[in-house]
């Protein structure tokens, strides 16, 4: 139940965290990790999400060594609580674990902060900057072989599945349709992805949007040859075309094609996106509100993003309440374009968290909720229904038996 914010306006100044909980819910290629902010005020709590798939033991444990620092603070004092985070115990928090640990607290203080005024999250940073968001979908929904495992030598499937997406309401979906590589390979791959787009393009037509997602699978030389021979179709964004330490690759990459080129997921502090974007090696940013430090930091690379005109469309393949965040985020942010969902990973997805946004299915568009903080009612005991297993295991070899990228 998410309660009124006269329930705590009067008592805020002496509030304290009394605790802070992990709940983790089994969801097939993902465990969700939801975070419980537990305050001394009866039926305050703030809940956020900090998912990192095959690290779910890593992350749990961070946020018990974090929680040491925060039991007994005041939940509203977010910037000072997530200076503590990010600079105490000495060890910085840019590894991914910790900053997935530190972003999960970070959207449950918020969640707290709304609570105490009575407004969403987005009020608290200036009010609305749009009246609605447009979804995009993975193909498939989200479904982990639909999307995953959807061989690029199926070009119909492909096709398929595009009209799929349009049929549930989609205006915009997102696909895998290359495959991994080698450092070089010929032109059996590129020709494979060329088919795969085509075959999408002609199904749907040039007034939807297609997202394509390389996964950093090639390297920078396969990364150029799939962006130049994908060109010609009017991707949406070409989607991580080499590993995001590359940054001159992908500078290079961005600057050889018309098409945006899109990045960020895997980058987990303010420096780094600095460095991405001073290198211009994007047009589209896409932050993870459950990696980079939660809204606090985003908040600062979205600022950050906006000196170079690049826009914002936050990586969100997780669980409900980091859908229900980055629409928060984007019903705030004048550079957000879009928002990633899934909503077919699991059948039960909808049982386990409500959120008070809209959902305009014909279009797939979303209304702003008017609940408080993320404006989420998470059920407990749905989620025991799911308890941790250890997540389906994805893993990639050449021909010859190396190891590629996932």
């Amino acid at each position: 139940m998410i309660l009124a914010s006269q329930d705590f306006s009067s008592r805020k100044n002496n509030m304290k965290i009394t605790a802070i909980e992990t709940h983790v819910c089994h969801a097939r290629m993902r465990n969700w990790i939801f975070v419980k902010v537990i305050t001394d005020q009866p039926g305050l709590v703030g809940w956020g999400e900090a998912t990192l798939e095959w690290h779910t033991r890593g992350v749990v444990g961070s946020i018990q060594d974090l929680s040491e620092l925060l039991i007994g603070e005041d939940p509203t004092s977010i910037e000072h609580l997530w200076q503590m985070m990010w600079r105490q115990h000495f060890w910085h928090g840019s590894g991914v674990v910790r900053s997935t640990a530190i972003s999960g607290i970070d959207l449950a203080l918020w969640d707290i902060l709304g609570k105490v005024h009575g407004v969403p999250c987005h009020r608290l940073w200036g009010g609305p900057v749009r009246d609605s968001i447009r979804m995009y979908c993975h193909l498939g929904g989200g479904n982990l072989e639909s999307f995953y495992e959807t061989p690029v030598d199926n070009a119909r499937q492909f096709a398929d599945l595009a009209q799929q997406a349009v049929d549930d309401g989609f205006s915009a979906f997102k696909s895998m349709a290359v495959p991994p590589t080698m450092p070089v390979e010929g032109l059996k791959a590129i020709k494979a992805a060329d088919a795969c787009v085509a075959a999408m393009r002609e199904a749907v037509g040039d007034d939807i949007d297609i997202m394509v997602d390389c996964h950093a699978r090639p390297s920078p030389a396969m990364g150029m040859q799939f962006a130049k021979a994908l060109d010609q179709y009017g991707l949406y964004f070409f989607e991580e075309p080499c590993w995001p330490e590359s940054l001159d690759s992908l500078a290079a990459i961005n600057a050889a094609v018309t098409t945006p080129i899109a990045t960020g997921e895997r980058l987990t502090h303010l420096a780094a996106f600095r460095d991405l974007f001073a290198a211009r090696g994007c047009e589209i940013c896409q932050l993870d509100l459950t990696h980079c430090g939660g809204f606090t930091e985003a908040r600062r690379i979205a600022a950050l993003a906006d000196a170079y005109r690049i826009a914002l469309a936050p990586h969100n393949p997780q669980g409900p309440i980091s859908t229900a965040a980055s629409l928060e985020f984007g019903f705030s942010q004048p550079s957000y374009i879009i928002c990633e969902a899934v909503h077919q990973d699991v059948p039960w997805r909808s049982d386990v968290v409500q959120e008070s946004y809209v959902v305009d299915e014909a279009t797939r568009t979303v209304t702003a909720g008017t609940a408080p903080g993320l404006g989420v009612t998470v059920d407990e005991d749905e989620i025991r229904k799911h308890p941790f297993q250890q997540e389906l295991p994805q893993r990639v070899f050449y021909p010859d038996g190396a190891v590629g990228d996932w």
